[in-house]
């Protein structure tokens, strides 16, 4: 094909912008090291431990059903490695997700049509993600939130609104109505107990609405809505869907690290799998880069109990699903 002068620098351009975007690294970025930053592994939280012992189990048992579960599953494994593919990340990171879920917050069904089932059971239901009567959508619109209004993407927004509720809401009396001192998810996320997640993932409603433009885009799954409760959680159930959000937290918090903290976290399947067990990876981030005074500073990304099992496990993980 011929080109013209200025066409052919045009197109030198591009490409050289595009290469500069593809890189993983750059000179202010430091690559985390594989493998624990401890020697053994973090406590593990009482509530975990108490729902294990209510199961009769133990957590190598859970631990070695999960890991039974993707082994066996040729075709989660191949929606695993799918998923991975589409958001650009090793497949290892959505495994050690799973794993860490499984192993410390539920127990795993025996087959992923289980989740399929499950999912279906919510469509058509009614009921809101509120607090006291107040829709969370009528909630946002205080003037509290107004800064957040700045933000179209999901994540930002979300994370935004998050921020909002914790410095101005969270454990105090506003406009006569006390909160609870509790994360936003819990408060208004929560309609059927405290505590829930759902699905394969484990994904909470907000961590799927945080990430549901990234999802769609990138993996053209179903629309949601905030005002939808019951798709939301039909979302999250569906082990399709529920890879994608997953998937696209993953890459999400990545880039948070390496944008904001100047860390590579995308060989650290432990720090990652932290990370989607904590939440609010835009704020530690932050908060990790203050600490540090500068991008890339000396104090690294650490895991906690349950990124740390992914860790002292990953040739094991890694063995069952490849790259």
């Amino acid at each position: 094909m011929a080109f013209g002068k200025g066409r052919l620098v045009l197109v030198l351009a591009c490409a050289a912008i595009a290469s500069a975007i593809a890189m993983p690294t750059s000179a202010a970025t430091v690559a985390v090291p594989k493998g624990n930053r401890h020697a053994e592994q973090p406590p593990i939280p009482g509530a975990s431990k108490r729902r294990t012992q209510a199961l009769k189990t133990s957590f190598d048992k859970k631990y070695e059903k999960i890991r039974d579960l993707i082994a066996g599953d040729q075709r989660l494994k191949s929606k695993i490695r799918k998923a991975a593919g589409q958001f650009g990340i090793d497949p290892i990171h959505i495994v050690g997700a799973l794993v860490g879920e499984h192993t410390y917050n539920v127990d795993a069904y025996d087959q992923l049509q289980t989740y399929y089932v499950k999912a279906i059971s919510y469509a058509g239901e009614r009921f809101r993600f509120e607090y006291k009567g107040e829709r969370v959508s009528d909630f946002v619109q205080r003037p509290q939130f107004q800064r957040c209004d700045a933000y179209s993407d999901s994540r930002a927004l979300w994370s935004c609104r998050e921020e909002v509720w914790d410095a101005v809401f969270r454990g105090k009396s506003v406009d006569g109505t006390r909160y609870p001192n509790d994360r936003f998810n819990s408060v208004f996320f929560e309609p059927f107990y405290a505590g829930q997640t759902f699905g394969l993932g484990q994904l909470s409603p907000l961590t799927a609405l945080m990430n549901a433009d990234r999802a769609e885009k990138v993996a053209g799954i179903k629309q949601i809505s905030v005002d939808n409760a019951a798709g939301v959680y039909e979302a999250i159930m569906d082990p399709d869907s529920t890879l994608a959000y997953m998937a696209a937290a993953i890459r999400s918090d990545i880039d948070d690290y390496r944008s904001i903290a100047g860390f590579d976290i995308s060989t650290n399947p432990g720090i990652t799998a932290t990370l989607y067990n904590v939440g609010e990876a835009t704020a530690r981030a932050r908060k990790l880069a203050r600490i540090n005074g500068r991008k890339g500073g000396k104090q690294l990304p650490e895991e906690n109990y349950y990124g740390w099992l992914v860790n002292a496990h990953e040739d094991e993980l890694r063995a069952i699903i490849g790259r």
